[in-house]
């Protein structure tokens, strides 16, 4: 049997974050492996434990404790059904054993120090396809973590939002 794998999925609750999230569960994830989802933060949010961990992000939250809307509220995150489902669903099928971690920060520089600090075997992230003037002005996400990432980067892309015209 192949050794567990630890494999990260930045979620930030946007459609195509948990379609990274689904692709990761479908096609990365093996009987026995462990997800973590990385959730980042902006650094102007003030929930109460970001004076705790803002150097160092969050303990790892279990599966159990993302279903808590107390928990949730504490981190500045929204409870979301689906995200928890398709975690049911990696951690029953596959049992694939679910884990969060909330930093706060620069999403780029935050998601190459979680590769770091949970010796990640991989990162799957999502691309929201910015347009090339946002692309210029926001930087990706995406692109900065495949660059400078210790781990093999996937990204998942969403569906094209452009119509093409003939």
């Amino acid at each position: 049997m192949a050794k567990a794998r630890t494999v990260g999925v930045a979620v930030d609750f946007s459609p195509t974050s948990k379609l990274a999230l689904r692709w990761a569960v479908d096609n990365l994830i093996n009987e026995g492996d462990r997800i973590i989802l990385i959730n980042v933060q902006p650094p102007s949010s003030d929930h109460t434990r970001k004076k705790l961990f803002e150097d160092t992000g969050t303990p790892l939250v279990p599966l159990e404790e993302l279903r808590e809307i107390n928990f949730l509220k504490q981190y500045g995150i929204a409870r979301d059904a689906e995200v928890i489902d398709i975690l049911d669903t990696a951690s029953n099928t596959k049992r694939a054993k679910a884990v969060a971690k909330v930093y706060w920060g620069d999403p780029r520089e935050k998601l190459c120090k979680a590769v770091q600090d949970l010796k990640l075997d991989s990162l799957v992230v999502g691309s929201r396809g910015l347009g090339p003037i946002k692309r210029v002005l926001l930087g990706s996400v995406s692109k900065y973590a495949v660059i400078n990432a210790s781990c093999p980067v996937t990204v998942v892309k969403g569906p094209s939002s452009s119509t093409s015209r003939h």
